[in-house]
């Protein structure tokens, strides 16, 4: 019983180890740019592309059913390979595309902070209009002492509160404001 169990475990590795053997087709769209698919397009003249493999590692391929590569970088009817990228190996491939979206991802992260850090700005511009507004209208104006009772400004605390706030605004406001 363990004998069948593990011939029949083996069995099914070794099928699922078989390359798929799907065909390849290629065709070019109406703006000339070539295209690559499993399945043919309809109403379009898609011919067999032969079958990929991978690359050897030398580079240079053991496939004689792949097409070969123009000076340009391109195969015969044209590759998903950009120019830049053809010379490089898998290797230095993936670091760039990794790089790339670090990049992108410290790109996103910096304005994500930008735009909380402008929110912040403009929550803080309107509390400092909004204090100097209050402060320079002529009501009382009281500060909380510490045992939980109030004080009220004098006229020379009170100038100097609208100073203060005056202060914010300019460091939080744009000069629009």
């Amino acid at each position: 019983m363990m004998r069948a169990a593990s011939l029949a475990a083996l069995l099914t590795l070794a099928l699922v180890a078989l390359p798929a053997g799907g065909e390849i087709y290629k065709w070019k769209d109406k703006d000339g740019k070539v295209h690559f698919s499993d399945i043919p397009p309809v109403g379009v003249d898609a011919k067999p592309a032969g079958r990929q493999t991978a690359p050897s590692p030398s580079g240079v391929s053991d496939s004689p059913d792949i097409e070969s590569e123009t000076p340009d970088g391109e195969g015969a009817g044209g590759s998903a390979i950009p120019k830049a990228a053809a010379g490089k190996s898998q290797a230095e491939r993936d670091l760039e595309f990794r790089q790339r979206r670090e990049a992108e991802a410290k790109a996103k992260q910096k304005a994500a902070q930008d735009t909380a850090k402008a929110e912040r700005r403009a929550a803080d511009c309107e509390r400092a209009k909004i204090q100097r507004a209050a402060l320079s209208s002529g009501q009382r104006a009281a500060r909380p002492t510490g045992d939980g009772g109030r004080t009220f400004l004098t006229m020379e605390e009170r100038e100097a509160e609208i100073s203060r706030a005056q202060e914010l605004i300019d460091a939080f406001c744009d000069e629009k404001n």
